[in-house]
């Protein structure tokens, strides 16, 4: 993946309350309030906390891309038994963490300047969640889709570990890409419908054995979660709710 040039740097762009942060004018990547920075705005950053339906008390997360830190400022608050590790490319990102609160490094949170693709490739099995959120200014960069990069995902989280995949519905390699983690992952994965609109959050869950994890993929994988976009919207909250109240 291409680091980034002078010509293409972050945009981070104040108004009023909200904080967000773009890699070209207009297509935000992460939103912040500056009165409340722990809370999820955007909708498929809250899709992707559903997570904790299938792995409710992760040991260790790690998250592939940074962007403004609405998850890992999140994770980190609402999940205090969890190791945080982020994966981040862009240096320039990693710079505005200041800008967006996210809490400096310690025993639980560490973000690493690193490829992605290829750190992944070293790490152990030790991952219970795996959650990829990385895209540059042209979408998900070819790296972080690859047959490759699945695989890779798959040997680094543990047999019950959980991959989490923000893609875009009108990415061209959309069924490819899909195809690709059906494959990684013998076809356990699942989505909830309409969950966060052009944003496809899936979940794939890693071995076979009958986990909790396993039983919840089967039962999302059947009906789409709960069906209806609008109930897996009204889920999405819920998740959410219910963990920023038990912190």
């Amino acid at each position: 993946m291409p680091a980034p040039t002078e010509l293409n740097l972050a945009l981070v762009h104040t108004r009023g309350d909200r904080r967000s942060l773009e890699f070209s004018p207009g297509m935000i990547q992460s939103e912040m309030l500056l009165s409340q920075p722990d809370r999820l705005v955007l909708d498929y950053a809250r899709a992707m906390m559903c997570f904790t339906l299938f792995k409710p008390r992760p040991h260790h997360i790690v998250m592939v891309g940074l962007g403004g830190g609405s998850l890992v400022k999140f994770c980190h608050r609402h999940l205090p038994d969890a190791r945080i590790t982020v994966l981040e490319l862009r240096a320039d990102v990693i710079a505005l963490r200041q800008q967006f609160m996210i809490p400096p490094d310690d025993w639980r949170l560490q973000i690493i300047h690193a490829d992605a693709a290829h750190y992944l490739q070293h790490i152990p099995a030790s991952v219970d969640v795996l959650l990829v959120d990385g895209f540059d200014e042209t979408g998900l960069p070819p790296a972080l889709c690859s047959p490759r990069f699945y695989a890779d995902c798959s040997r680094a989280l543990r047999d019950d570990g959980v991959l989490v995949a923000n893609i875009f519905a009108y990415d061209t390699r959309y069924a490819a890409v899909l195809h690709r983690l059906g494959v990684s992952f013998g076809e356990r994965v699942c989505a909830f419908n309409g969950i966060a609109g052009n944003n496809h959050i899936f979940f794939a869950v890693n071995g076979s054995a009958p986990t909790q994890a396993l039983q919840m993929q089967r039962r999302v994988a059947r009906w789409n979660g709960l069906g209806l976009p609008f109930l897996n919207r009204m889920l999405a909250r819920l998740v959410v709710r219910r963990l920023s109240r038990q912190s």
